[in-house]
């Protein structure tokens, strides 16, 4: 599944830079400390916006693509941000034969977001991911760190509005 870019605008801080720029400092000697400032600039921003990825490239002296090259590649890494609630439907073998592709669906079209976005207002952000070990719960979602099992379509407007109070 290829990584969405946020079609959202980027919102850092001063003091979000501060601290990247600091993490980049600190590691800008040596090139294969990369992904190790990558990883901290996540932990800094929630995700990696081509500013982020741009400011990490002329830090640390690599090529953008390079940095994108292994945003991309791996699967830690986010390009869109994560909302205050962050929905992750399994879509595992054993979700998806039980209808997890359909709660998806319902969700993206409750939401108006697609995988790996955002929705305008931050608040829900909506994933879908392989297997979260839950297969006897099957279909599983999870919403930040709790998990749902069990699940039909009906049920995606009773788990939404718990969390749009």
């Amino acid at each position: 599944m290829q990584k969405k870019i946020s079609k959202l605008p980027f919102r850092g801080t001063a003091e979000q830079e501060k601290k990247l720029r600091e993490v980049i400092d600190a590691n800008k000697h040596d090139k294969s400390l990369l992904m190790a400032v990558m990883q901290q600039a996540q932990d800094i921003y929630g995700y990696l916006p081509m500013e982020v990825q741009t400011i990490i490239a002329e830090g640390m002296d690599v090529p953008l693509e390079k940095v994108y090259g292994v945003a991309t590649f791996y699967a830690q890494f986010s390009l869109s941000p994560k909302g205050e609630y962050n929905i992750s439907v399994c879509l595992g073998t054993a979700c998806y034969v039980k209808g997890s592709g359909d709660i998806f669906n319902r969700l993206s079209e409750k939401l108006g977001i697609g995988a790996d976005e955002c929705t305008p207002d931050g608040r829900f952000s909506l994933t879908a991911c392989r297997c979260i070990g839950a297969c006897g719960l099957a279909p599983v979602l999870t919403v930040n760190d709790e998990v749902y099992g069990r699940l039909t379509v009906d049920d995606v407007d009773d788990i939404l509005a718990k969390y749009e109070k």
